[in-house]
């Protein structure tokens, strides 16, 4: 890994501190990580790969917006940290629980699908990246829950069209596959 990105791991690991996976007692930095590779067998953009390592920062943990700037100003050259730190932002949930408390699950996630179908083809990329890696672990570990979230990422995935067309179509397979896991 090169020493940008590992630098990029790192902060991401200790931002998330001693999260761990939910199904697993995997900490939380190797879903980052598997989606970081995953974008790696089809892109090599340093701003995208480090927005997959950072895609759940400011969602998941305490790291402000200003913090994560201005840690990725001090590895990496400005217009490559703004456009990763564009990224991450695209990539954090708008109509999360806490601030949208009326609005039930399937509402807040119908929201963000069409927000997300409005960002970059980079971020779109990521994504699905990361719906391939929490696919295959909830279809495994939690079938009921399974089938809500795969709906909800095959609605994502009718609505995000812009991304790599490779990684889009392994990841319409995934959630295809984990349907199929299901039925069972």
């Amino acid at each position: 890994m090169d020493k940008i990105l590992a630098e990029i791991r790192d902060f991401a690991d200790r931002a998330h501190g001693e999260q761990l996976r939910k199904y697993t007692p995997d900490r939380y930095i190797v879903h980052p990580i598997r989606v970081m590779e995953l974008c790696r067998e089809y892109i090599g953009d340093i701003q995208l790969l480090a927005a997959a390592l950072l895609h759940d920062v400011l969602e998941d943990t305490l790291v402000t917006k200003e913090e994560l700037k201005a840690f990725l100003l001090q590895v990496m050259d400005r217009d490559k940290a703004l456009k990763t730190l564009e990224l991450v932002e695209e990539l954090t949930d708008v109509y999360v629980k806490k601030d949208f408390p009326i609005m039930n699950r399937r509402s807040r996630k119908e929201k963000e699908a069409e927000r997300m179908a409005n960002t970059s083809p980079g971020a779109q990329t990521v994504k699905y990246a990361d719906i391939i890696d929490n696919s295959a672990e909830i279809a495994q570990h939690d079938g009921d829950f399974a089938r809500v979230f795969l709906s909800e990422c095959r609605n994502l995935l009718k609505k995000m069209n812009k991304g790599n067309a490779e990684l889009y179509t392994r990841a319409v397979k995934v959630v295809n596959k984990g349907f199929e896991q299901l039925k069972r």
